[in-house]
């Protein structure tokens, strides 16, 4: 794969969507914002895009075709239909699914379903689509300011290789990506989000992260 894949962000007008699609940018990478609206794509596209930076809006299938790629930052309520979506477009691609099962209004609660959703992107999506799970843990105001998050990305998936690109994707917009194993370890980071959200508002801070001592 190219060293600067081209990345679609499916659901990239929301804030993490396009927060992440902001740190890329700046790295380097070409990135389709994706959205049920392309015109509303082509909107945030546009405010990110300038100084050299290759940033496109499109519709959710249509960045979904345009990207090597596939990044899901799509709310937990619309993550199935995000998936069975862009299904026919990732076929042979990596998808990475930073979707986290918040159930509203108790969402400082861990709450977590039977199935992590990345290990459901994966058995809808089948063999043929490598899906990692990321991101879950990165706040998006400091990516809206253009800064990286001051944290770890939890990388986990069950193709070696995906995951070291995701690592690689994760430290252009955070401290660094760590791999974290399998897909199925991916429900331990989903469930920190809302630890890390009831610690916000417990110290009133706007974005507490992770990181993992220990390594070189």
């Amino acid at each position: 794969m190219d060293p600067k894949p081209v990345i679609a962000v499916i659901g990239g007008t929301g804030n993490l969507g396009s927060g992440l699609a902001r740190l890329w940018a700046l790295a380097g990478y070409h990135v389709v914002i994706g959205s049920r609206s392309k015109e509303k794509a082509e909107v945030v596209a546009a405010e990110l895009a300038g100084a050299g930076r290759c940033v496109k809006g499109d519709d959710n299938r249509g960045a979904a075709r345009a990207g090597a790629v596939v990044v899901l930052a799509v709310p937990y309520a619309t993550h199935d239909a995000a998936v069975q979506e862009i299904k026919a477009d990732v076929g042979g691609k990596i998808v990475v699914d930073t979707t986290v099962p918040l159930v509203p209004p108790k969402v400082s609660v861990v709450q977590l379903p039977a199935t992590s959703p990345a290990v459901q992107a994966q058995r809808e999506l089948g063999p043929d689509v490598r899906v990692v799970a990321a991101f879950h843990n990165v706040g998006a105001k400091k990516l809206q300011d253009g800064e990286k998050a001051d944290c770890d990305v939890l990388v986990f998936g069950d193709d070696a290789a995906a995951r070291e690109l995701v690592v690689e994707l994760a430290g252009a917009v955070a401290a660094r990506g760590v791999d974290g194993g399998v897909l199925a370890n991916a429900s331990a980071a989903e469930a920190l989000t809302s630890v890390l959200i009831a610690i916000n508002r417990k110290y009133k801070v706007p974005g507490a992260g992770i990181r993992i001592t220990g390594l070189p």
